[in-house]
């Protein structure tokens, strides 16, 4: 059984393994200053850094944004070492029950077979991809917007909501101001 357990950085252990597990699947273009991660971690309310524990074994972090109408995945990794063994499904299992809202979270577009394979992992836990065209903000000054595509499970739709969402990721979690 998979639990999903909000961590703060004075837990240090849970938060060590978190922090490295970020840096190590995502590249830098694709996450935000350690610096900043630890304040939005300890400061920000409506920002989740969570571990992910399987028999009380740290096997993964997922971090999430809290918006009213909707979810949003920032980043979500299984360590390599767990991978393969349903966590994943579990996960998303389990935070579907816990928020009781649309998520919503980024992908790569499908140009390559680990982009596309991760598309169709999200795809068999019921997210649909919306087709838009969708820019994720840089992380740091001075970097790319990076091309993207947005997944949902839930019920919001992309003639409706996507505009919205796209406004409120830009804003509140980029920091773009229009």
């Amino acid at each position: 059984m998979i639990s999903i357990q909000r961590i703060q950085t004075t837990d240090e252990n849970n938060y060590r393994f978190a922090e490295k597990l970020l840096t190590t699947a995502f590249p830098k273009e694709e996450r935000r200053e350690l610096s900043l991660q630890r304040e939005y971690t300890d400061h920000n309310k409506d920002f989740h850094n969570n571990i992910l524990l399987a028999d009380n074994e740290p096997v993964g972090f997922i971090s999430y944004w809290d918006f009213d109408e909707f979810i949003y995945v920032e980043h979500f990794a299984i360590d390599e070492t767990k991978r393969s063994g349903g966590y994943g499904q579990q996960v998303l299992s389990a935070l579907k029950e816990m928020v009781q809202r649309p998520i919503v979270l980024e992908v790569e577009l499908p140009e390559n077979e680990i982009s596309q394979r991760r598309i169709g992992f999200y795809q068999r836990q019921g997210f649909r991809l919306w087709e838009n065209e969708y820019q994720q903000p840089p992380y740091r000054e001075g970097d790319s917007y990076l091309p993207m595509l947005l997944m949902v499970q839930g019920e919001l739709n992309n003639e409706t909501a996507f505009d919205q969402v796209k406004e409120t990721l830009y804003k509140k979690v980029y920091g773009v101001k229009n």
